[in-house]
């Protein structure tokens, strides 16, 4: 069995498309739940009322993305994890695409899929992702033409875990105080915290490019909020996880991003999203010290550092 887990909030108008695509999948050995994070508009009705076979998770307050995708973890028991934003789309074969490749190739943990823009279906958002030594993470072929440069299957740093699958097991591992993600981030950049502290152990992703998803680009977040997270978490993932050595190469490229980033954001203080930034990264100086308490507590696993970690980042 395999459990696709769709956190939501405020999502009314974005589940039917979503839900009515994994009415069409080709394989059917599945349960869907979707965590409600509090919603303020009518999705526990639609729910209740147009999908009586997916179960639902009502937190009673929005708390944030990671802690939704917690909650709906921790409420599933199948071996196989499936994570599916709300604002997507998915082809009739994505399920069994997906899930196919982990059967396929135990030596993997994580399946990532292709991702297109749903307006632009032939436009790329995701072909797997990567991260780079100066904290920046990333998406393959994100912007470009999809014309057949990422149709081949290969092992990535991590999937987004907007449209992934994942080993119950794998997960359970990487689980810290009993909690896959991350809920000190909230939301943005929780998969990339999960994928580095995955490739520190040893786990492997692979790219299934046959597992297409289409995707409402930041329908649910975006905007302000993207910023704000974005500019808060890059800093402190990178805290957190980057290997002792690397670390100690790599800190004067994590402060030459960290500073372009600030100084873009002051040069477009009339924008609200370069605001929003800006008040991200003081955020995320002041949570430092938090998350290098988690460094030291995690300490024992990224003491050796992984040679498949160091050959899937970019410098």
């Amino acid at each position: 069995m395999i459990d696709v887990i769709i956190p939501t909030y405020n999502g009314a108008a974005l589940l039917p498309t979503c839900l009515d695509s994994l009415r069409r999948q080709s394989r059917r050995d599945f349960l869907v739940t979707v965590v409600d994070d509090g919603s303020r508009d009518e999705s526990l009705a639609l729910l209740a009322q147009r999908y009586p076979e997916v179960q639902v998770v009502a937190l009673a307050q929005n708390r944030g993305l990671a802690t939704a995708v917690n909650a709906g973890i921790a409420a599933t028991s199948a071996p196989i994890v499936v994570l599916l934003n709300n604002d997507t789309e998915a082809d009739p074969c994505w399920l069994e695409q997906l899930v196919g490749a982990l059967e396929r190739f135990p030596q993997f943990a994580f399946a990532a899929s292709k991702l297109l823009l749903f307006d632009r279906r032939d436009q790329l958002h995701s072909a797997g992702d990567y991260y780079r030594t100066n904290g920046v993470p990333g998406s393959r072929g994100v912007w470009e033409k999809d014309s057949g440069q990422y149709d081949a299957v290969a092992e990535v740093f991590g999937p987004c875990a907007g449209a992934a699958a994942y080993r119950r097991s794998a997960l359970e591992r990487l689980a810290e105080n009993g909690r896959v993600l991350d809920e000190d981030l909230v939301m943005y950049c929780e998969d990339v915290d999960l994928n580095l502290r995955a490739r520190l152990v040893g786990m492997r992703t692979v790219f299934v490019p046959t597992a297409v998803v289409y995707h409402k680009l930041s329908a649910t977040g975006g905007g302000n909020l993207a910023s704000y997270y974005c500019g808060r978490n890059f800093m402190l993932v990178w805290a957190k996880n980057m290997p002792g050595t690397t670390a100690r190469r790599a800190w004067p490229s994590l402060l030459r991003s960290e500073a372009g980033f600030a100084l873009h954001s002051l040069w477009h203080a009339r924008e609200s999203a370069a605001r929003a930034r800006l008040w991200g990264q003081l955020a995320g100086l002041r949570a430092l010290p938090h998350f290098l308490r988690k460094r030291v507590k995690k300490r024992p696993i990224v003491a050796t550092e992984d040679t498949a970690f160091t050959e899937m980042i970019l410098n």
